[in-house]
């Protein structure tokens, strides 16, 4: 590390305590369907195996590589779930100062009308991404605040704009993966990470995420309840669609505000069960795969949780407890006791996701091996 990196993490361990506490304390776990985590934690697994990319960056809970193999080929081989989990992780619930209720969000893989050539009806352009969107070096990112961006005459600068961007400022590059009806189905399939295209000839294009701008993210819902459009406490996916779909020209400067924007990539999906590929570089799993803040947790780190369904999801049980694996990251995931819920794709998908905003608990399950690395204790 750093001299700087081991003031973050010194700052970053004030904010937090883990508590190792047993497997077999952790409510709920013996009525879960842990054969449905491992089976995520095993692609997880097999990436790591294979080079673990996640592990090219500083992660305060994250441990080394190596620490995790054991427990990555443990996994390939396991033949219960059950007993798997509560051999090779040692659980630590986890206490954020700054958020001690915690935050869980839900989102899930929009699906939009589309075609893959520019036709009538279908002009809203989806890009891959462009060879001049470039990380910046260290020194590039202390003089812009900017992780990514281009160079203009060899200075590093920010990337153009949602708005420029969609005035027309790629076009003409070959960058257009396809092309769908709607502004705002482009919009949140940005929000989302991933989409599926329903194409006029009746099969599909699967998107997921491939880069973004550099530029900061800007939630559109909060300008709105700044503006006191609509109030904070109704605030929704469904809450703003709707608010959009009946302002149209407002919604489209409204989408501008936020300045950050999104790229993808075309990729193929044998298992239609699974969902598209997160940050971790593995398809994700419905309701088993979590995003999390990869500055503090690695990818593949098993998290269970204990929170509760929105009240729009109408549960005749609404406590929503499960093993969840981290598998992905979001601008606005941010926090020790902060998840996203990946539910998957289709309207009851959406529901949930658009509504999920639960307080709850977090217990992070570290492989022995990494405790030990931490200086954890057991």
């Amino acid at each position: 590390m750093t001299t700087s990196a081991d003031e973050a993490s010194s700052a970053a361990l004030k904010r937090v305590r883990l508590e190792p506490v047993s497997f077999s304390s952790l409510h709920g776990i013996g009525k879960d369907d842990l054969g449905a985590s491992l089976a995520a934690f095993r692609r997880q697994a097999r990436e790591i195996i294979d080079g673990g990319a996640g592990f090219s960056r500083l992660v305060l809970f994250g441990g080394r590589r190596d620490d995790w193999l054991p427990t990555c080929n443990a996994a390939l081989a396991a033949t219960d779930a059950h007993t798997f989990f509560a051999s090779h992780f040692q659980p630590y619930r986890v206490h954020a100062h700054d958020r001690p209720d915690g935050l869980f969000t839900g989102y899930y893989e929009p699906e939009a009308e589309g075609s893959r050539e520019a036709r009538a009806g279908y002009d809203v352009p989806v890009y891959r991404k462009p060879d001049d969107l470039v990380p910046f070096t260290e020194a590039e990112e202390q003089k812009t605040g900017l992780k990514y961006g281009r160079r203009v005459n060899g200075v590093a600068a920010p990337y153009i704009t949602r708005r420029e961007i969609e005035e027309g400022a790629l076009k003409g590059r070959g960058l257009e993966l396809c092309y769908l009806k709607s502004w705002v189905d482009a919009f949140f399939i940005h929000i989302q990470g991933s989409g599926r295209v329903r194409l006029p000839d009746g099969t599909s294009l699967r998107l997921s995420y491939a880069a973004k701008s550099g530029l900061p993210y800007t939630s559109i819902g909060a300008v709105l309840a700044d503006r006191g459009v609509i109030a904070r406490e109704t605030m929704s996916m469904q809450t703003l669609r709707t608010w959009m779909a009946a302002h149209p020209q407002d919604a489209r400067k409204l989408m501008w505000e936020n300045r950050s924007f999104v790229f993808f990539r075309e990729i193929a999906v044998e298992d239609e069960t699974l969902g598209a590929v997160g940050a971790a570089r593995v398809h994700l799993t419905p309701h088993r795969s979590l995003a999390v803040d990869r500055a503090n947790w690695m990818f593949g780190t098993p998290f269970w949780i204990e929170t509760h369904y929105p009240p729009e999801a109408q549960r005749k049980n609404h406590g929503l407890s499960r093993l969840m694996i981290a598998q992905d990251t979001g601008s606005a995931i941010k926090g020790f006791v902060r998840g996203d819920f990946y539910w998957g794709w289709g309207s009851e998908a959406e529901l949930i996701a658009g509504h999920m905003k639960s307080p709850g608990r977090m217990t992070a399950l570290l492989p022995h091996a990494v405790a030990a690395s931490l200086g954890l204790p057991r």
